[in-house]
């Protein structure tokens, strides 16, 4: 009798159980969280680690015994993303209109991108190859992680110049950082061996896969845009109210465009911008956007649940001083500053560049980069890299994690908003355009 009321060891039942309670917290923390100085991350990485420090749990969730599998699902997590970031969109693509975008893609970016490789180099002594593959995996804001700090769903009107700077920059930056692995890629295994490889790497990793990436978007955008709102009202599939359709323009935007050999990234990004702008105002929009966050929050917090267990797994061991520096002057010196160079001559008050400058998060977009990298070239020390990465990625969960609600909350107080409705504070004031404070 007692034998038969043991507790299960099964270990299907067991994760069915804890994948029961991980869908219950995707329903419920963000609501319990909107108004606490804590992000839905934070709370993920804490479960993961109590889940996995018990001497009795065996498996170790390290990136480096799993790196095929590593590269896939954090590749997953983020395509979904970039498909909801394009999707809640408001603001209608015009180069002048997305100037505050085109900054911090052309500015910040690559100066992000050559003072880490510069830092990894001089300050760490990594090779520089393996320099750049680090600036290249960390100098992309992050489309996963900054829900908290990007622009409302559809037609919600939470769409302030932070928000949809932060958002728009998470969702093409992804995509043009490709370009600056790939170049770490050439210098640390063609270049090595002496044989040419400059004019491939601009020609094929530049030109072609960025152009045709934004082309392969674009055309795939317009097919699921007509599909879905312009074809005869009795077969168009927004007749269906089934926001699966977006998940299904992610995976063939992705598939199609890494089948010609471009930025499948680039191009899930666009194509959610151009089905967005195919029927602007159909509340269908809405419907595809929440799949696609829903699915991403779980699969978000699936892998966040696994990094907390590689944290009590030994992921930060390879640790040293110098690196604990490195990611300190990431996260505190490189992206605010180079945020703020990107940012001069834009008319913003100093609250909101900082804001822009400070919000760039790292997460799994990092994890990505770096997965691909060591799976594309050799690399010595994997390890160290992963501690760096995982550092970085872990800081930037707590530091923005614990600050994104009271300084937005504020943001929205100073341009006369009410930070729990959206709308302005006083229904007679008029919302401040962007750069003026009240």
């Amino acid at each position: 009798m007692l034998a038969a009321l043991e507790l299960s060891s099964d270990p299907y039942i067991l994760i069915l159980t804890g994948t029961g309670f991980l869908i219950a917290l995707v329903a419920w923390l963000p609501l319990a969280l909107k108004r606490l100085p804590l992000s839905l991350p934070i709370v993920c990485v804490l479960i993961g680690m109590a889940v996995f420090y018990p001497a009795a749990v065996t498996f170790k969730p390290l990136p480096l015994t799993f790196p095929q599998v590593a590269e896939r699902f954090t590749e997953f997590v983020v395509i979904i993303a970039l498909m909801g970031a394009g999707l809640k969109i408001d603001r209608e693509f015009a180069f002048r209109r997305w100037s505050i975008t085109w900054r911090l893609l052309g500015i910040t970016m690559p100066l992000g991108i050559a003072a880490i490789a510069g830092l990894a180099a001089w300050l760490v002594g990594l090779p520089w190859p393996v320099a750049l593959l680090l600036g290249a995996a960390l100098a992309p804001t992050d489309p996963v992680l900054a829900a908290d700090v990007q622009v409302g769903p559809p037609k919600s009107g939470e769409e302030d110049e932070v928000r949809f700077g932060l958002t728009s920059e998470a969702g093409l930056n992804d995509g043009l950082a490709f370009p600056f692995v790939w170049l770490a890629i050439a210098l640390g295994t063609v270049a090595a061996e002496g044989k040419p490889w400059f004019t491939e790497w601009l020609t094929l990793n530049v030109f072609w896969e960025i152009g045709v990436g934004v082309f392969c978007g674009w055309l795939v955008g317009r097919a699921f845009g007509w599909v879905t709102f312009h074809i005869p009202a009795e077969t168009k599939l927004a007749q269906t109210g089934d926001g699966l359709i977006a998940l299904a323009a992610t995976f063939v935007s992705y598939g199609l465009s890494e089948i010609v050999h471009c930025y499948g990234f680039l191009a899930v990004f666009v194509t959610a911008l151009t089905i967005r702008g195919s029927h602007r105002d159909h509340d269908f929009q809405r419907d595809m956007h929440d799949v696609t966050e829903q699915i991403e929050r779980l699969a978000m917090m699936v892998l966040l649940v696994l990094f907390g267990g590689a944290l009590v797994s030994g992921l930060l061991g390879p640790l040293r001083w110098t690196d604990a520096l490195l990611v300190g002057l990431v996260l505190l010196v490189v992206r605010p500053l180079t945020g703020v160079v990107g940012l001069l001559g834009i008319d913003a008050s100093r609250s909101e560049k900082l804001t822009l400058a400070f919000f760039g998060i790292r997460g799994v977009g990092s994890f990505y980069y770096l997965a691909f990298g060591l799976n594309h070239m050799p690399v010595e020390n994997g390890e160290r890299l992963w501690a760096i990465v995982g550092l970085v990625v872990l800081v930037s969960v707590l530091l923005h994690g614990l600050t994104v609600t009271p300084v937005m909350r504020l943001l929205d107080r100073n341009r006369g908003i009410d930070p729990d409705t959206g709308r302005a504070a006083d229904p007679d004031m008029p919302e401040l355009p962007f750069g003026e404070t009240r």
